[in-house]
């Protein structure tokens, strides 16, 4: 069986939208699409899948890894376009009775899912078309199938535990402040000037916390042919090490052939500690495990973050960012027309963060 997954290049701002075919002639091919970037990308899923995957009219699989627009957007014309076997989304709101606790005592039930469902109005669109078309809506958690992928993250405990902190819910009595600190870090516009050689690593143990809606991303493994694949969307630390919880639970930790760096390269995201677990501890300069896709906007050059692409190069895995094109990772596929080597990003000894 035969298979190929496509990074593409969403525009001039950072998003994911990535296709993935498996199969083969005789038997056919399965389609999945894992997150849809801006508006204006769901046009070009479509146009990319009309020029190398045959101009489908059915997709097995659409996968919403968390409620972010650049991921969620683009996947309002992909469902209008076609035929879909079943969508992939957790929506907060399902929850409202069992977490109800950690809100204002003057919402029902009731109240507190609508209250949450009117924040989130692409899950809804893609909810309602899901069922005027009677496509299933399945949650998303770990332990379930998708094809050939295993999701690892979150757990729904995990996931319920971080609805009362997701931006877009009411407040909550638990976290008063939520999303206060994530916004004050972004708002730092500092550089500082830094020095990284193969065995001086500056990547951070205890970054500041990522979002709570990132920590929501479905984290997913497969293993086709014999690689496997893991697609990590926004995750952070957290996020990822439950999915090497789960994966070792699972007897499938174990070093990837093709990772999807998360969120674009921030510095927040991943750790040294999440990497060795996931990767790998760093190997000599000159080694390959393996390929680091990361999805960049065209005009996003700070992103992957220098001392993220250095810790994926450092433990074995060339980073290839999408900046101007889509990237692609396949296995008993015929090459398509003019395309061209993977170029891997070099290893940046002085930079400026």
């Amino acid at each position: 069986m035969g298979y190929e997954i496509d990074f593409l290049q969403v525009g001039e701002s950072n998003g994911d939208a990535i296709c993935i075919r498996y199969g083969d002639e005789i038997r056919g091919y399965a389609i999945h699409i894992v997150d849809g970037g801006y508006t204006n990308t769901g046009q070009m899923i479509i146009d990319h899948l009309d020029s190398h995957y045959g101009a489908p009219h059915y997709i097995d699989h659409v996968i919403l890894s968390h409620a972010d627009q650049d991921h969620a957007a683009g996947l309002i014309a992909v469902m209008r376009h076609y035929h879909v076997g079943a969508l992939w989304m957790n929506r907060p709101w399902l929850y409202a009775a069992e977490i109800i606790g950690n809100f204002h005592g003057n919402f029902t039930a009731a109240g507190l899912q609508r209250a949450i469902r009117d924040e989130y109005p692409l899950l809804a669109e893609l909810e309602d078309m899901a069922i005027a078309n009677r496509t299933p809506v399945y949650e998303v958690f770990a332990g379930q199938r998708i094809g050939p992928f295993t999701v690892l993250s979150p757990t729904r405990d995990r996931y319920l535990e971080l609805i009362p902190e997701l931006d877009r819910t009411p407040p909550s009595y638990a976290t008063p402040l939520k999303g206060a600190f994530h916004r004050l870090f972004e708002t730092a516009k500092e550089l500082l000037q830094w020095f990284e050689d193969w065995n001086n690593e500056q990547l951070s143990e205890n970054p500041p916390a990522v979002s709570a809606s990132n920590e929501t991303s479905v984290v997913q493994l497969a293993e086709i042919e014999g690689n496997k694949i893991l697609l990590t969307a926004d995750a952070g630390p957290i996020a990822l090490t439950d999915a090497a919880t789960v994966a070792y639970q699972y007897g499938m930790l174990a070093p990837p052939q093709l990772i999807q760096i998360p969120h674009h390269g921030s510095r927040r995201n991943v750790t040294p500690t999440v990497l060795n677990a996931w990767l790998g501890y760093p190997v000599q300069e000159g080694v390959f495990r393996g390929t680091a896709f990361c999805s960049v906007g065209s005009k996003q050059t700070h992103y992957p973050r220098h001392r993220v692409k250095n810790a994926f190069t450092r433990r074995g895995y060339g980073v290839s960012p999408t900046r101007q094109a889509w990237n692609r990772h396949y296995k008993d596929m015929p090459k398509r027309p003019g395309e061209g080597p993977l170029t891997h990003e070099p290893f940046s000894y002085y930079y400026e963060e």
